[in-house]
């Protein structure tokens, strides 16, 4: 019991201190997180958060992992609306894009992204996260399909790739703050493409 105590208790401590790393993100940017500022928020040491991720790299992984987590349910739960395949794929839309340019998940994205060459845990880690919004947006177009909303020849895999490389896109300026990217624009922009790419019947 005691041991089963402490796992949980390391737990919350740990959803707690990324917590604080993606409110850090949001509110300061991604340069501004060192250990030590991040423990100075949480009133512990440094050392504190070492032992529990071992390095900064480790430590914008699992606060990536944490958040990705939770937008995974959100996820699971739009599939299961009962809303017509039209909205909930501009529901998907609404979801993957960024907040606006301090958004922290897409921070951690970019961040991510530039070091995936050269730390292979981070490589497989991002090929992981990116399976599961494909193969979401995959079941979301074949039951759209099978609901005649969609296309009988669409090709959902090629469809579903497609969207998520123009989302990526539309994300990486809005969170870069270039001009003429801002969340409401790059939504419209998703729309206008998806209403292209996904053939309705």
């Amino acid at each position: 019991m005691a041991g089963a105590a402490r796992r949980r208790d390391g737990r919350i401590a740990q959803e707690r201190m990324l917590e604080e790393a993606m409110s850090a993100i949001a509110e300061d940017g991604l340069a501004a997180l060192t250990m030590s500022a991040l423990a100075e928020r949480l009133g512990t040491s440094g050392g504190h958060i070492l032992y529990y991720f071992g390095s900064k790299d480790r430590l914008l992984l699992e606060a990536l992992r944490w958040s990705e987590a939770a937008l995974t349910e959100e996820r699971k739960a739009l599939l299961a609306r009962r809303v017509t395949a039209e909205r909930k794929l501009d529901l998907f839309l609404e979801l993957y894009l960024p907040r606006g340019p301090r958004d922290p998940r897409w921070t951690l994205w970019i961040e991510l992204w530039a070091r995936t060459p050269a730390n292979e845990e981070l490589r497989q880690a991002q090929e992981e996260m990116d399976l599961g919004w494909q193969q979401d947006l995959e079941a979301l177009l074949a039951r759209g399909v099978d609901a005649g909303r969609f296309a009988r020849d669409l090709d959902v895999p090629a469809r579903a790739s497609e969207l998520l490389a123009l989302l990526d896109g539309l994300s990486t300026r809005v969170v870069l703050g270039q001009r003429g990217a801002d969340p409401r624009r790059a939504l419209a922009t998703a729309r206008s493409a998806a209403t292209r790419l996904v053939e309705r019947a």
